[in-house]
This record gives C-alpha cells, structure tokens and sequence, in this order.
C-alpha cells in the first residue's frame, strides 16, 4: 500500500511539474525554439530514444558514473573504518580534508584534462572527487561515535581484529555511513553531468552542449528530463538497498 501510494505521489507530482510548464509557455512571448512545450520534448525525446542517440548516451553516462561513485564509496569506506580506529592519526589528516573538501570538482577539470586528455578518465575522476568526501567523513564520524559497549561485548564473545571492523564496527555505524553514501549520491550524479559538459564527447552531459550548440532546445529539455528522472530512479534505489541491508541486520522493519 506504501509503494502504491508513493507511486501515485510522483505522478501526481509528475504532472503538476508538466502542467506548470505548459502553462508557463502558453503565457511566454519567447519563440518556440527558445522554450519549447512539453509536447515538443517529448517528440524530441521520443525521437531520440527511437534513433538509439539516448540509450547511447545513457549507456556512457551510467558505465562513467557507476566506475567513479563506486570506486569513490568502496575507497572511502574502508579508509574511513580504518581512521574512524585511528582518531589520533586522523587528527593530522583532517585539516587537510577539510581544506580539500570545499573545493569544487570541477576546480580540478583543467589539470585533469592536462593528465587524462578528453574522455571517459576525467569524468570518472571528477565523480571519485565529489563523492569521496561526503562518504570518508561520515564513516570516520559514525566510527568514532560508535557506543563503547559494542566493542566490549564483542571482546566478550572473542571478537578480534580484524574481524571486529565487518562484524561490529561496520554494522553498528551502517545507518551514518549510509546517510553519506546517499549524499553522495546526488553530489556525483550533478557533477558527472558537469563533468561530461566539459570532459566528454558522449554523455548525458555532453548531449546537453550539444543540443544548445545546435539550438535545439526541445532536446536540451528533454535532456534535462532525462537526468532528473534517472536521477530520482537512483535515489529511490539506493534508498530501497540500505532498507535492505537495514533489515537484513535486523536494524529496519
């Protein structure tokens, strides 16, 4: 019945963002192929996903994205299970982080260009950047937060290094971490598209410079359509894996 519900949600959702954008370019004096309406992208949209031009760029888009966040999360974990143990070595890592952490991704494009030349490498590196932050301090702050009583039962019952990280630590700091990953999530899925508009030659980030150069904003809109809802499948991906992981530790109904 929840899933029913909150299916209904995003349509009803859905189609008040499309009835706000018709009514929008009913009102508009711009030209048409300024601000298209959403019948014009969706044709569009429809003649590309029949072209296969979409499935193509969707294709890149995901295999660059799935490489750097999961890379990125998968790093960032680890290392932050181990200094979230080691809280007077990370003491010394932490205002380097910090001073790291609030630099734009796309700050780093031009070196990485310089390094890795156009294609897929710098998108893949300027998703690994946006996503590795959020994900290594909050396994580091979850770790360190951890009740003490956990580690002393587990010492009880012959619990040892390094069985105690994945039978202990990682479990019972699972709900923060998984808070990170999630906002990581969106962070990365915003700069892979940032990253293809400037370091790609496909992509759903590229498709969007192109259709501008091209003025085809029908595309550019649909474009647009298609980012956000693959984004929003993503999310409510992920969310429906940490319930699963939740439940199978017993920690969600």
């Amino acid at each position: 019945m929840k899933k029913l519900l909150s299916f209904k949600n995003i349509v009803i959702s859905l189609l008040i963002l499309l009835a706000i954008w018709q009514i929008i370019f009913s009102l508009s004096s711009f030209d048409s192929a300024l601000f298209p309406s959403p019948l014009q992208a969706f044709q569009a949209l429809i003649d590309m996903i029949s072209s296969g031009v979409l499935i193509s760029h969707i294709g890149s888009s995901m295999y660059r994205f799935a490489m750097g966040y999961v890379s990125a999360v998968v790093t960032a974990v680890l290392l932050g299970l181990i200094l979230g143990r080691l809280p007077k070595v990370f003491q010394y890592i932490n205002p380097a982080v910090q001073l790291l952490r609030p630099i734009s991704p796309m700050a780093w494009m031009p070196f990485i260009v310089l390094w890795f030349g156009i294609g897929d490498i710098p998108a893949i590196v300027i998703i690994f950047i946006a996503a590795f932050f959020p994900v290594l301090l909050s396994t580091v702050s979850a770790v360190s937060g951890i009740d003490p009583i956990y580690l002393k039962v587990s010492k009880n019952f012959g619990i040892r290094q390094p069985h105690i990280i994945w039978k202990v630590i990682f479990p019972a700091s699972f709900p923060q971490i998984a808070n990170g990953i999630h906002l990581a999530l969106g962070t990365a899925w915003v700069f892979l598209v940032a990253g293809e508009m400037v370091g790609a030659q496909s992509g759903l980030g590229y498709l969007v410079i192109d259709a501008r150069n091209n003025l085809r904003s029908d595309i550019l809109f649909a474009d647009i359509i298609i980012i956000g809802l693959i984004g929003l499948i993503l999310d409510t991906f992920l969310k429906v894996l940490e319930k699963q992981i939740l439940k199978s530790w017993g920690g969600a109904d």
